[in-house]
């Protein structure tokens, strides 16, 4: 009887974010992918990730991390697991060296780092690995191909089908079908992000074009273009766009810099140094002929455009001349902070260009018919969805059905379940942890209970009441302090706390005079009151801090 291999999805099933699984055969675990959730509506987090303890208390098991692209929902969760945990981490070049800079940049031990070609095979422990080339919105993306003792699994990684991408490099389409033919495919893991769009998407080499033409119709003004810093394809065109429309190229931005720095130095983006401004040539500049490529098309707080719209930006102050384009679409759950941005870059007198009016953006995940040609090249025995919201895993699911795949050829997955595949098919197992891991800039976690507070607090504000004890004479020994921020208006407060302190005192002096000296009990005693008088006067939810000292 051959080997059964189990596959624990650690995230990315039922969310936009913090993809990572964990195959493993004969004990040992490869890891696909490390990836982070973007903390849309918790304040005080920069990353969500993965519950990682399961894979903490096996560490030794962990043969390797194949990082299929370099997205930060497949790979930026890599420094807080990385702390912890020493083993390969697998990847395209370009994939390599923006792990490799993300490491460096927290401070974490870099580990063996191995460089795959296209259509390289490799042996990651029990595993037969092969790595195919696919095209999506970053360079280097890879399928990978797991030949087990149970047959081929079929990883797509994030996908398109794009018969003319801008690097030339196709999803290798025909290799999955070669495969198919001659060994079958016995399970397909596949991207359903973009399941219930249907068609296909447009070319990255038709966004270019229509980037030009903005360039043309804004000819004497100044234009800043806002994208993602890992699409080099697309800062390419933007860059192409300058050259054509005779403008010199600023680069803004710490990760938008470094990204076109190491895909210069790879090769995979062509800029003249002949072109390029420094942000000191930027500053001193009063010329309109200028094109800057920066970071915040999504509204990231401390992203370049962000501060722009709120004149903080230390180099480029808006104004009437300029012309601001948003090459991406919003993330879901960011819509609301990039239409702020918006507004805000509007009312500073820039035009604003976005994906809503003319076609500068296409996704880098397939459509539908694109699905489905993945389907008709793998012709899988068993299917998973992956990658996406659960509409999106839904929609890919109805997408193999009306292919003619048997509902019980198709297990449907969420965050935490383990799947067994073995002779007589796939089986869920014990379920793991699909907590979230919340951690702030500097890799510390940040635990439900402080978000809860947090939230309170954005939203209720807070009242703090201070009482000292007189522990000889066992009563108060001064008049509290009370103090507020955010309940209620400022011309309320005075009156209210002063209430509040008066409730405060007749309660405390019963307590005191009755016996009471408990340091807790009096604390307690305080708290009630206050979240009694709240209640009764305005119905809100505030923080309360009741602070007892005993002299």
């Amino acid at each position: 009887m051959n080997s059964s291999v189990r596959i624990t999805f650690l995230g990315g099933l039922g969310e936009i974010g913090r993809n990572c699984a964990a195959i493993e055969l004969e004990g040992r675990i490869v890891l696909l992918d490390c990836g982070q959730l973007f903390p849309y509506e918790h304040p005080g987090v920069d990353s969500i990730l993965p519950d990682f303890q399961w894979l903490l208390d096996r560490h030794d098991d962990i043969e390797a991390c194949i990082v299929s692209h370099s997205h930060e929902d497949h790979m930026g969760g890599l420094p807080h697991l990385f702390r912890h945990v020493s083993a390969p981490i697998y990847g395209s070049p370009f994939t390599v060296a923006m792990v490799k800079a993300k490491l460096e940049s927290h401070e974490v031990k870099i580990p063996s780092l191995v460089s795959i070609e296209d259509n390289e095979n490799y042996k990651i422990g029990p595993f037969e690995c092969e790595f195919l080339p696919v095209t999506h919105s970053t360079p280097g993306g890879l399928m990978t191909v797991f030949r087990t003792p149970q047959g081929v699994i079929l990883h797509s990684s994030d996908f398109k089908l794009d018969p003319s991408p801008v690097d030339g490099r196709l999803t290798d389409l025909s290799r999955v079908s070669e495969i198919s033919e001659k060994e079958g495919i016995r399970l397909l893991l596949a991207d359903s992000t973009n399941s219930e769009s249907t068609g296909v998407s447009l070319s990255e080499s038709e966004i270019g074009p229509v980037l030009e033409n903005v360039f043309v119709e804004n000819e004497g003004r100044r234009i800043i273009v806002g994208t993602f810093s890992s699409h080099i394809h697309r800062i390419q065109q933007i860059a192409d766009a300058a050259v054509r429309t005779d403008r010199k190229l600023a680069i803004l931005g710490p990760s938008m810099i470094r990204n076109v720095a190491l895909a210069r130095e790879l090769g995979l983006l062509r800029i003249s140094d002949g072109i390029l401004l420094t942000e000191k040539e930027l500053k001193s500049s009063k010329s309109d002929k200028v094109c800057i490529i920066c970071t915040g098309s999504q509204a990231e707080p401390r992203a370049a455009i962000s501060m722009m719209s709120t004149g903080s930006h230390p180099v480029v102050q808006i104004g009437p001349n300029d012309t601001v384009i948003f090459s991406s679409s919003p993330i879901p759950g960011n819509e609301a902070s990039i239409f702020r941005i918006h507004n805000n870059l509007a009312r500073l007198g820039a035009q604003i260009v976005h994906s809503g009016k003319l076609k500068i953006h296409t996704t880098g995940h397939g459509k539908a018919g694109e699905l489905l040609a993945l389907h008709e090249a793998s012709d899988p025995e068993l299917f998973i969805p992956v990658h996406g919201e659960y509409t999106h895993l839904l929609g890919h699911e109805e997408i193999a059905l009306g292919r003619g795949m048997r509902q019980s050829k198709i297990l449907r997955c969420v965050d935490g379940d383990s799947v067994c595949l073995d002779e007589d098919g796939l089986h869920l197992e014990k379920r793991v942890s699909d907590d979230y891991l919340m951690v702030d800039s500097r890799g510390v976690e940040v635990s439900k209970e402080l978000l809860k507070e947090r939230v309170s607090l954005s939203n209720e504000g807070f009242i703090l009441v201070r009482v000292i004890v007189e522990e000889k004479k066992r009563r108060l020994l001064e008049r509290p302090f009370a103090a507020t921020l955010g309940w209620i208006e400022a011309e309320q407060a005075d009156r209210c706390l002063n209430e509040i302190i008066e409730e405060i005192i007749r309660v405390l002096d019963g307590a005191l005079l009755d016996g009471e000296f408990d340091k807790k009990e009096l604390t307690r005693l305080v708290r009630r009151t206050m979240g009694k008088f709240v209640d009764l006067n305005t119905g809100r939810r505030p923080v309360l801090v009741p602070l007892v000292e005993i002299n």
